[in-house]
């Protein structure tokens, strides 16, 4: 992979994932010769970020040293890094973290920022909301996304048949990947990736039911009876082919390169609709964008429109004010807004947004119509989830979606095995 400078890192490598404690917090100094940056996400986003930070640099002086990881590899350096009290002063936060982080002190209340270097006087209320644990807010939103299946369009004309809409459901998904295996294109191109142990798409399918992932007060919002129905579906599924091997699917291990998108193994992946922008600099067809599947036709409220993720200030950092700063150049700073564009979401700021929609290119409006035209998908932004939600998708539901699709495991020992363990974790934070 092409890193542009030494100071702007791509890490690769697992490392061991330990318990984040509480991080002791310093006082803040007004200014900062520099300040380090760390974030998950693929080079399109680096190559954004790093705009952003040499405009910061130009205009304040500041220099900002970032480095990035894929997804998988992020969390286990982030807790190191927290436990040392050793983490960057500004951390790319995600919801289903932002209440573990907040709680241990391992990142800061912004509360104290704002209305004065930190201007949020137009920031959309619920992406403000959505960064609050309690009454402090820890998160500044960097867009509004939606989960979505991102779809190569030109293997589904290579098949025959057309793009599914908004309206697609499960039973749609089935023929469809009869379709892809009778064309048997690309080399036994699928349907789909597997599902089964995305946590997006099993909470997206548990809301279409009227469930969920997790209530407001933290307990399991569902049963071992939907938890056994969840992987006897990806079961039919794959035994039918529709989806890719088990086989296939491990070879992703969380980095953008590695997904069975853009490897050419599937026609659909479900991912977020601010990742379309980086996909389509890897694959060379033409991506769409779609919601996930209905659970039956008319079956709607499965989405809803989060905070893609955040940028949080970390509790141990000497530099708070100074990181607040840049937070506020990074969402509002006019020239930074046109080098984002909606790869992270759609901009919380409405002059922001208004700056940004005429300079989009033809994938970043798909992904700002998408998120501005969900109808009757879009229902109500859950609660954040419990400080253990982490640890429940690594361990658990990845983990016991890998062993079903080995066929380690059935769905009937694989549901009771979800549900129990999620709450001793749950019993356990």
């Amino acid at each position: 992979m092409t890193v542009r400078f030494d100071r702007r890192k791509f890490l690769m490598g697992s490392s061991a994932l330990v318990a984040a404690g509480a991080a002791g917090v310093m006082p803040a100094w007004a200014q900062a010769s520099n300040l380090r940056l760390t974030f998950w996400g693929g080079q399109a986003r680096a190559d954004r970020t790093y705009a952003v930070t040499d405009l910061y640099k130009a205009a304040k002086g500041t220099d900002v040293e970032g480095e990035f990881l894929a997804w998988n590899d992020y969390w286990p350096k982030l807790a190191t890094q927290t436990a040392g009290g050793n983490a960057p002063d500004i951390i790319q936060m995600d919801y289903r973290y932002i209440v573990e982080y907040a709680n241990r002190n391992a990142i800061a209340p912004l509360d104290g920022f704002v209305g004065g270097v930190l201007d949020l006087s137009t920031f959309d209320e619920d992406q403000l909301a959505g960064g609050k644990v309690g009454d402090k807010l820890y998160g500044i939103s960097l867009g509004a996304n939606s989960v979505a299946a991102l779809v190569n369009s030109v293997a589904f004309e290579e098949v025959g048949i057309d793009m599914p809409t908004n309206a697609w459901t499960y039973d749609d998904l089935m023929t469809i990947g009869e379709a892809f295996n009778t064309a048997n294109v690309r080399g036994g191109m699928k349907a789909i990736a597997d599902g089964s142990y995305s946590e997006p798409m099993l909470d997206n399918w548990l809301r279409q039911r009227g469930k969920a992932l997790y209530t407001a007060d933290g307990k399991l919002g569902f049963d071992e009876t939907d938890a056994i129905e969840w992987y006897t579906m990806w079961n039919k599924l794959r035994d039918a082919g529709v989806c890719v091997s088990a086989e296939d699917q491990a070879i992703d291990t969380g980095a953008v390169e590695t997904t069975m998108l853009v490897l050419g193994k599937a026609a659909i992946m479900p991912s977020n609709s601010n990742q379309l922008v980086g996909f389509q600099a890897l694959v060379p067809d033409k991506l769409g964008m779609i919601g996930y599947p209905r659970i039956a036709a008319g079956v709607g409220g499965g989405h809803y429109r989060k905070p893609s993720m955040f940028f949080s200030i970390a509790g141990s950092s000497a530099n708070k004010e100074a990181a607040a700063d840049f937070l506020n150049f990074f969402i509002s700073d006019a020239e930074a807004a046109k080098a984002l564009g909606v790869e992270r979401g759609i901009p919380c700021i409405p002059a922001t947004r208004d700056i940004v929609a005429p300079t989009l290119d033809e994938q970043s409006q798909i992904a700002l119509n998408f998120v501005a035209n969900l109808g009757d998908l879009l229902g109500e932004l859950p609660p954040p989830p419990p400080a253990s939600a982490g640890e429940i998708d690594a361990s658990l539901i990845r983990t016991l979606g890998q062993e079903v699709g080995f066929g380690a495991k059935t769905p009937e020992q694989a549901g009771p095995e979800l549900i129990s363990g999620a709450n001793d974790i749950l019993s356990r934070a």
